[in-house]
This record gives structure tokens, sequence and C-alpha cells, in this order.
């Protein structure tokens, strides 16, 4: 009874395991890291730019409400605080999906019904995912300018520190920080310029941004996985709805088969009686 009974949950526990939609399952933890490395590293890399400038390049928020850079950055936090929340109730909903429209699910809970309203929630969820996957590609392109400016910054420190009396200076009028009547330049020998260069509060910011970006390609790339999986899923969809449909025909056909049959039988034992 004892063998028996292990028996049972071992091919329990194998018939649950082959029901789960390892595709959606891969898709989603992917979605997740990089979501999660995206607004994570975002955040902080953004926190760490207000404190170099201010810092660093005496940038002052503006005491009205005005859309400065420090304005701007606050926006962008609260986009990623959306951007987090969102992506994670979408990751679930495209992991239910996923369950209910793979294959294994027929097989665990018996034979099902397709209806319309699955085949129109397989399509709108392409279409959105694909919608998705061409905004976290905006977002890729969004994030590879800061990444572009700190390897500037970063460069430029390089070269201060082997070329000696080299007149090199970090201007951010350039990248559009700072308004172009407020000059905020910090040039190299001067001692901001080296406490900058050597604080970890760069370093650490330009490898955030790098994560980051890290992260965005990685919410691209599982989002081109979460399409292939979609289209897989609506050919299936569509290949179960046809099969629903010629077994319905066969069934009403075997049906009225038996009807005639049944009634030819009738016919001949009334005629022998």
């Amino acid at each position: 009874a004892r063998e028996n009974g292990v028996k049972g949950c071992l091919e329990c526990c194998i018939k649950c395991l082959g029901g789960i939609p390892y595709p959606s399952l891969i898709a989603t933890i992917l979605l997740y890291a990089g979501v999660a490395l995206f607004c994570g590293c975002g955040h902080e890399a953004l926190s760490g730019t207000v404190t170099i400038l201010q810092n660093y390049f005496e940038v002052v928020r503006s005491p009205v409400d005005a859309l400065d850079v420090f304005t701007m950055i606050d926006i962008i936090k609260y986009v990623i605080y959306g951007i987090a929340s969102a992506f994670f109730v979408y990751g679930i909903l495209l992991m239910v999906e996923g369950f209910f429209t793979s294959g294994a699910i027929k097989d665990l809970y018996g034979d099902f019904k397709i209806t319309t309203c699955g085949r129109c929630v397989s399509a709108w969820f392409i279409m959105l995912t694909y919608i998705f996957m061409l905004a976290w590609l905006g977002v890729t392109a969004f994030t590879s300018l800061p990444v572009f400016i700190y390897f500037n910054i970063w460069n430029i420190c390089q070269n201060a520190t082997v070329l000696e009396g080299a007149s090199l200076c970090l201007d951010p009028r350039q990248y559009g920080i700072v308004p172009i009547a407020e000059a905020k330049t910090v040039c190299a020998g001067t001692e901001k310029f080296y406490k900058m260069c050597e604080s970890t509060e760069l370093d650490m910011t330009f490898h955030l941004f790098i994560c980051a970006l890290a992260g965005a390609g990685a919410a691209v790339i599982a989002m081109i996985h979460y399409l292939m999986v979609l289209s897989a899923n609506w050919a299936y969809v569509k290949d179960a709805c046809r099969m629903q449909k010629y077994e319905d025909i066969k069934s009403k056909e075997e049906q009225e088969l038996h009807d005639i049959h049944s009634t030819r039988s009738k016919e001949r034992l009334n005629a022998y009686t």
C-alpha cells in the first residue's frame, strides 16, 4: 500500500509538472528579471545623477514649479514605479494565458471547448505584447543616452588623468541638462573635477545605468519570447477549434447514421411481424 501511494504521488507530480507551460515560464522569469534590473538600477542611477549635479555642478532645484532637470528625474522615477507594477501584473496574466492555452491542460483536465472569446483573448495578448515590445525598444534607446553621457564623462576623466595640462571641460549645457544662460562648467585642473572623477558616485551611477540598459534589453528579449509563445498558442487554439468542429460534424453524422439504421431496423421488424 505504501509503494502504491508513493507511485501514485510520483505520477501526480509528473503530471502536474507536465502541465506547466515552460516557454511562458521562462519568458516570465526573463521579463521579471529585466524589469527588476531596469527599475531598480535606473531608480538608483537617477538618484546618483541628482547627487552629482548638486555636489559637483552646483545645479540647484528651481524654487518655482518649473520643468527643470530635477522635476524630470522625479517624473521618470514615478514612471519607473508604474512600469514595475504594470509588468508584474502583465507577467501573471501571460502566465495564466499560457496555462489555459497549453496542450498539457487538455491532458490534465480533459477535453475542453475553444470559444470565440478564447480566440479573441489570445489575439488581444499578441497585439498588446507587440506594442509593449516596441515600447521597450524605445525605453532601451532612451536608456542608452545616459550611458553615452556618462561614458563621455568617464572618458574625459581618464584623458585628464593621462594627459597633464589638457584643457578638458564638462558642460551640462551640451546635454540640455541646464539652460543655456547658466554656466555650470567643470574643467580639468580644478578641485571639483578631480573629486568628481575619483568619487564613487560617478563610477556607481555609470555602472547602474549600464545595468538598467541591460535590464531593458532583457525585457525586449522577453517580449519577443512571449510573441513566439503566444503565436504558437494561437496556432494551437486555431487547430483545436478546427478539430473541435470536425469532431462535432463527425459526431452529428454518426448520430444521423445511427438514427437511420435504427429506423430501418424497426421498419424491417414491423414488416416481418
